[in-house]
């Protein structure tokens, strides 16, 4: 089983259509996207309406949950004045340009998806969020304690979970010793944001997740993550954005993916 998941977009539909263009030239069985269609650019109808006609599963990010409910709080965690105000001029422009069959849309997107396959020695729990099960806007990242990860994955009942929110790819496996002297493994994936990353690589990225026919948490190899980046249209994101009202640092974001 080969799944590709995407997130945060964020209006960015340049990157969006060349996510499109590369996912579809690989072999995938399922697509799937964890949030934040909208936010920061100017096309939050045209990156709905692309979702949309294509018809792929795709839960609410914390910018869609604003969004959907005509909010001007996106649930973003601004360090500084300066983004903060930022953030004020890109909700209510979104706000203003968003139609409200994509409201309406984005307000029914669910919170979660859960994936039940029938593993190995056990059926095998893959859960989708966009910040993690318990909030929709909370920062799983890379450096999070490992028993913290392991008692968030727990307390909501799955073996592998995936994630985007922070915009910074990794996976981490996390290792669960055993009564009887084995070792189970659970899984941690961030995916990445396909049109504002913030890792210093300024391409788009996504993941596929691989899984075995047999799959296991008792053998590491049997899942297995491969982070892909893809080239696009930067200038003309960027260039978006300073022709419109929204803040032109977010255009430089976009150039250096940070």
């Amino acid at each position: 089983m080969r799944i590709a998941l995407f997130s945060d977009i964020h209006a960015n539909l340049p990157a969006l259509e060349a996510f499109f263009n590369d996912v579809e030239s690989r072999d995938t069985d399922a697509i799937y996207c964890l949030g934040d269609l909208v936010g920061y650019n100017i096309w939050p109808n045209e990156v709905i309406d692309q979702i949309r006609k294509r018809g792929i599963p795709a839960i609410a990010g914390n910018y869609d949950f604003g969004i959907g409910r005509s909010s001007d709080d996106c649930g973003c965690a601004y360090k500084t004045d300066d983004e903060k105000e930022n953030g004020k001029v890109s909700i209510a422009y979104t706000n203003e340009i968003i139609k409200d069959g994509q409201r309406a849309y984005l307000r029914a997107l669910p919170a979660h998806i859960r994936l039940d396959f029938q593993g190995h020695d056990r059926p095998l729990s893959v859960l989708l969020v966009h910040g993690s099960p318990r909030r929709v806007n909370e920062y799983l990242f890379e450096d999070r304690d490992e028993n913290s990860m392991l008692r968030i994955m727990e307390q909501a009942g799955t073996d592998v979970m995936l994630f985007g929110h922070t915009h910074k790819p990794y996976h981490r496996i996390l290792h669960c010793p055993q009564e009887d002297g084995t070792v189970q493994f659970r899984h941690a994936v961030n995916i990445g944001s396909v049109g504002k990353p913030k890792d210093g690589d300024p391409r788009g990225g996504y993941v596929i997740l691989h899984m075995n026919a047999d799959a296991s948490i008792s053998v590491k190899e049997s899942i297995t993550v491969e982070f892909i980046r893809f080239e696009y249209n930067i200038e003309k994101a960027a260039k978006a954005i300073e022709d419109s009202i929204l803040p032109d640092a977010y255009a430089e974001s976009l150039r250096r993916g940070k």
